[in-house]
């Protein structure tokens, strides 16, 4: 398939404009840090400060997110699928190990808190994400094609992954509880990193192919040339400028997320809300942007990059983030759990059995993203209960 590369057709705006995130990343960093850095510290401080000191990180934070996406989106078009995907994806996981290694760190230490965020990313994405864009590019495009044999490759690194790294410890009998042994820990980083690895080499060489849109035989020769572009953004500059601003932007995202973790740790406990929910917020706020991204594809019509950035995500917080994590307990000396339960156990293996079925052809529909967002009704509903 021939394409060619789009050009921006809106007026650019200038570079302060387009840069307020950084700027009010920046700034904000500096208040926290230098300026109120007690407030986080503060036992007396009242419910309705905390509230909103907390409201006001978690905007800034995601702000940044949604600007991190932009230059990654933009790279994405300057480069090309799978790699400008691949490049998004872990922007994101990024932030997402950022994130759960501030709150794992954090006030009372949470031994549980990176497999309850995983778990809920799978959740969110699997289910929630996966199921609004298979509805949404349904509704739209009646039956949206993707390429079986990139969901199939996704699938098939994803469900050992998700198994023997979620599932696996809480049955092993080398240790006591839900953590993994000093043998089974580096085992799973070994596994986690080498599957991984070997996943990106086949996405974006030898089977490249894979990831792309397929060829609909009902369309046109013109329509098939189009199928695979985005559309650009009015502030898409050049690779080196994108990559450098990705990474600036970045950083008030790794800083304020210290800040945000303090006050997301008090207000669990002050609450009294499940632990769990501390892993739902720290996910909302980091696939918040990518689900943008995934629906804006399914509207558009290009539902395998959707599908690239839902089941994306998936791998890399599998084969990226239990590395990290369990490097972090191994730095502090904490016993990381990473087993789930049995209820939380049986959603996985509902949800990963469910998207076998999802992705078993090359066409979807809305049905199939009604049945995911079920799925993720009835864990919101249980975390709860």
């Amino acid at each position: 398939m021939t394409s060619t590369k789009a050009t921006p057709s809106k007026p650019r705006p200038g570079l302060l404009k387009s840069e307020l995130a950084l700027l009010a990343g920046l700034l904000t960093t500096v208040v926290t840090w230098l300026i109120i850095p007690d407030w986080f510290q503060d036992p007396a401080a009242t419910p309705i400060r905390s509230i909103i000191v907390f409201a006001g990180l978690f905007f800034i934070i995601l702000w940044s997110a949604f600007s991190v996406v932009r230059h990654a989106d933009c790279l994405a078009i300057l480069l090309g699928e799978p790699l400008g995907t691949i490049i998004l994806t872990i922007a994101v996981i990024g932030i997402e190990v950022t994130m759960i290694s501030m709150v794992m760190l954090t006030g009372d230490v949470d031994p549980a808190i990176g497999r309850d965020t995983m778990f809920s990313v799978l959740m969110l994405v699997l289910n929630g994400l996966v199921g609004l864009t298979l509805i949404v590019g349904g509704l739209k495009h009646h039956e949206p094609v993707i390429n079986l044999r990139g969901a199939n490759s996704y699938l098939s690194v994803l469900i050992p992954l998700a198994v023997l790294g979620l599932v696996m410890p809480q049955y092993t009998t080398s240790t006591p509880d839900a953590s993994a042994s000093p043998l089974l820990s580096i085992f799973l980083i070994a596994m986690c990193v080498s599957l991984y690895g070997i996943f990106l080499g086949v996405q974006t060489m030898r089977h490249r192919h894979f990831f792309t849109q397929p060829i609909d035989g009902n369309e046109d020769e013109d329509d098939l040339a189009m199928i695979d572009q985005h559309d650009p953004p009015a502030t898409m500059r050049t690779v080196p400028f994108h990559a450098v601003l990705l990474v600036l932007t970045m950083l008030p995202v790794v800083l304020l997320a210290k800040k945000l973790a303090i006050l997301l740790d008090v207000g669990v406990v002050q609450l009294g809300a499940p632990r769990a929910l501390a892993g739902l917020v720290v996910a909302l706020l980091v696939l918040t942007p990518e689900g943008v991204a995934a629906i804006r594809a399914a509207l558009g019509n290009h539902m395998q990059r959707g599908v690239n950035i839902c089941l994306g995500s998936a791998v890399a917080t599998i084969g990226l983030t239990i590395p990290a994590v369990i490097v972090v307990g191994f730095v502090t000396d904490l016993h990381v759990q990473l087993g789930l339960d049995q209820l939380d156990t049986l959603l996985l293996v509902l949800t990963l059995l469910v998207s076998t079925v999802t992705f078993a052809g090359e066409r979807t529909n809305s049905l199939q993203g009604a049945v995911h967002i079920m799925l993720f009704i009835a864990w919101i509903v249980l975390i709860f209960d």
